[in-house]
């Protein structure tokens, strides 16, 4: 099992760097590079961080989440974080009780804090606000003046898919993705397809046939691709919102007699565990999920223990994962 000196050696800094970094010491004045060459060489190393002695209390956490389990299953990113949250309270000795949107806060009003997962429209943020207690939201962050929170840099990550795919000499490039609603029938927004249309158009490459949109399920991203595919102009590559929507993608792009990567390139996002056994494998971006729930953890317990009033907003940074599904173009 790996330690944190060992950690220290392969990235290159001293052991009181890499441990204060792993625990998200913000008066640590290293750059962002050196605190993501940390993480992935921790995650390499696969470094599990000694559990703490227990709390005197024993904190009841509620964990609040948006989407519904037949959702968790079609999409396994909400799954992943999910696990890892319950694995580090279960370490901490905490007690977890599950909160679906639609449960009433009444039953739950003596838990001592929640983590609240996913993405929440309005009336949701409403009546969390009235919970009382710490909150620490995962992949949203709705208020930083209420509110912990812990999300990915969407903008730093799509940027590295697509500069990647640019890289390659692709120029016309698509994007399958996916929607959320609120209460209200009105769409949410996705940080991946805005960054995707934003980076495209300063380029002058933007192309409103090539973007396509519906669930975030292998099912939608079939359905999706074959629409790309049947346009008439054919994108010679494809950013994709979500592994699971590519899976879907692949069966549409065989179903058309085309090859991965040598008549399209695909490269996805979440770098799910299936990812790299697909045909050919998947270059994706890696999201430190693990590092998300645990750090959602720690929000949480330092915030009860501590008494901490100002709240904090983590941003954890992804790292792009070059397999065999995005081929260079040639004349």
């Amino acid at each position: 099992m790996a330690i944190i000196k060992d950690i220290a050696e392969k990235a290159g800094v001293s052991i009181a760097t890499v441990s204060r970094v792993l625990n998200y010491d913000e008066t640590l004045n290293v750059s962002a590079e050196t605190r993501q060459r940390i993480f992935e060489t921790a995650e390499e190393l696969e470094y599990t961080p000694s559990k703490r002695k227990k709390h005197r209390k024993k904190f009841k956490i509620g964990l609040f989440y948006s989407y519904s389990l037949e959702e968790e299953l079609d999409d396994t990113y909400y799954l992943s974080i999910r696990v890892s949250i319950e694995k580090k309270l279960m370490a901490e000795g905490a007690n977890i009780i599950r909160i679906g949107k639609n449960d009433d806060f009444e039953k739950i009003k003596n838990i001592d804090g929640i983590i609240a997962l996913g993405t929440f429209n309005a009336n949701d943020v409403e009546r969390i606000k009235k919970f009382t207690r710490p909150v620490v939201f995962v992949d949203s962050s709705p208020d930083d003046d209420l509110f912990d929170s812990v999300v990915i840099n969407f903008h730093q990550a799509v940027k590295k898919a697509l500069d990647y795919l640019s890289s390659l000499g692709h120029t016309d490039i698509a994007y399958v993705g996916g929607m959320d609603f609120d209460i209200n029938g009105n769409r949410l927004p996705d940080l991946r397809e805005e960054t995707y249309c934003k980076y495209m158009k300063e380029k002058g490459l933007y192309n409103d046939d090539f973007v396509k949109v519906g669930k975030y399920t292998p099912k939608d991203g079939y359905k999706l691709m074959k629409e790309v595919l049947e346009n008439g102009t054919m994108p010679t590559a494809a950013f994709v919102a979500n592994d699971s929507i590519a899976i879907g993608c692949y069966k549409a792009i065989y179903e058309k007699n085309l090859k991965i990567p040598d008549d399209i390139s695909i490269i996805g996002f979440n770098d799910i565990s299936s990812a790299q056994y697909m045909m050919p494998p998947l270059t994706t971006i890696k999201l430190h999920i693990e590092f998300m729930g645990e750090t959602a953890v720690d929000l949480m317990l330092e915030r009860l223990t501590s008494g901490r009033e100002v709240c904090k907003k983590v941003v954890i940074p992804a790292k792009l994962i070059t397999r065999e599904s995005c081929k260079a173009i040639t004349d």
